[in-house]
Order: structure tokens, then sequence, then C-alpha cells
């Protein structure tokens, strides 16, 4: 894996909604392999940043780079392109409850290939058993467990062998076993794909046990207040609004 290598770069960016600014200036650049973890209180715009990032939603002001190329200044086809590079694990798993967990991982697969039904069979059977689901392609998302549903979400969000993965809140709705789980699937399959990893989230758990990487959002001043490693930043942040969400407000919190 190519990792310290520049693979995302997020410049001078606003995010706004009319007249209402999210977030102003925000600039950070996210490294091959890193496990980015977009952090910060409520409402502070963390999964309008990853709309924006996976253009669904076009900033007011400043440029988002996948190495060097801008998305929002490339033509349709280019951005096509570069969301094909992509792979997304919505909140709630997104999966479609009248198909099977096969069918599901199938859909862009047979959407954006020329593979052939037995290659989208065999392909959609390694994908499954990557997040461990080997023997349950045949069932429907209503038979399965939260925490199974968000694998399955995982397996078609990695059916196109993206290199850049994004998840929007993986853990909620999760225990914290199923959550510890999914956090341990994530590092995996981030050693094994070699994938750059950009999570939303506001668990402590998962930031320091996988997260190397971040930024901090901040909605009174709405713009980012820190950046870099979590587990660095609560050892060094003297900034009193980190340290309480790293801490939650408890100063002797130890690190996984």
């Amino acid at each position: 894996m190519d990792q310290g290598k520049p693979h995302i770069a997020v410049q001078d960016l606003t995010m706004a909604f009319g007249s209402f600014v999210v977030q102003r200036d925000l600039t950070f650049t996210i490294n091959k392999g890193d496990i980015f973890v977009i952090m910060g209180g409520s409402g502070c715009g963390k999964s309008t940043l990853l709309r924006h990032m996976v253009g669904l939603q076009r900033p007011a002001q400043g440029r988002v780079l996948y190495d060097g190329k801008s998305f929002w200044d490339a033509d349709a086809e280019e951005q096509e392109g570069l969301k094909r590079r992509f792979g997304i694990l919505y909140q709630s798993g997104a999966l479609w409850s009248s198909m099977t967990l096969a069918e599901n991982v199938a859909l862009p697969l047979e959407e954006y290939t020329g593979l052939t039904r037995d290659q989208i069979r065999e392909m959609v059977s390694l994908k499954l058993s990557l997040v461990g689901l080997a023997g349950f392609e045949d069932y429907y998302p209503s038979e399965i467990s939260g925490g199974m549903k968000k694998r399955a979400g995982l397996a078609r969000a990695m059916a196109l062998d993206p290199d850049i993965l994004f998840f929007d809140e993986p853990s909620a709705g999760l225990d914290p076993i199923s959550a510890h789980l999914l956090d341990t699937l994530i590092l995996e399959l981030r050693e094994s794909l070699g994938s750059t990893v950009i999570i939303v989230t506001h668990e402590l758990a998962s930031i320091f046990a996988i997260g190397n990487n971040s930024v901090f959002l901040d909605p009174e001043t709405k713009t980012m207040i820190a950046a870099g490693d979590p587990k660095k930043l609560l050892a060094d942040s003297r900034d009193p609004k980190v340290r309480n969400f790293l801490t939650r407000g408890e100063e002797g919190i130890h690190m996984p």
C-alpha cells in the first residue's frame, strides 16, 4: 500500500445552503491508506461535508481534488469516472428490501460492468464472504440483524473494487460488540484492499480504534479547529472544544 501519498485534498471549501453558511475555509489532506475521521458535535456539518466529497452537493466555494484532479471542475463524464472509484456505506445500510443480499451486491456489477451472470455470482459470493456473510446470499434484509445489514451494505459498497470508501455513521444503531466487530472489519479491509477510508462518526471507541487522521468541525465558528491523528489531538491539543469532545468531559479517559 502506497501510504503517506496525498490521495484527496480539500481546499478552501465553503459549504452553504443559500445564504446560510454551514462551514467555511476547510483545508485538509487525506493520504492513501488513511482511515480519516470527520468529527465534531451535532449540527456541525459532518454528513454535509461527506456529501460534498462524494459529489452529491456542490460547494459554495473551494475544491475537492482526487489525485490532483478537481472533482467540481471536471466535466460530467470525468465526474462519473471519479465516482466509480467511490464505495459508500450509508447510515442505514440502504439495502433494497425487496432484493436478497446477493441481488443487492450484484446491482452495481450489473449496472457498470460487462461481467457475465456467472462471473457476477462469483464476485458477489466473494464480497459477501469478505464481510463474513458467506451463505447468506439468499437472505432478505428483513431476515438479518442490524450489524449484518451494515456488513451487507459494506459488501455492496466494495462491489466495484473502489479505492476510496466513505462511511456515514457506520456504527449508528449497533450494540458495542457489533460496532467493535465492524471497526475490526474496516481495518482488515483497509489492509487487504489498500483502500482509503473516510468515516463520519461521533463514536469515541471507533475514532481511537481505527482513525489515524481527522478533521474537527466546530459549529460555533463554522470552520475546522483541529486536524490530525485523533490520538495526538487528545494528547497535545489545548483547545477546550477538541479536548471536551475527545474526552466527553472526562480528562482521565484512556485510549484503547
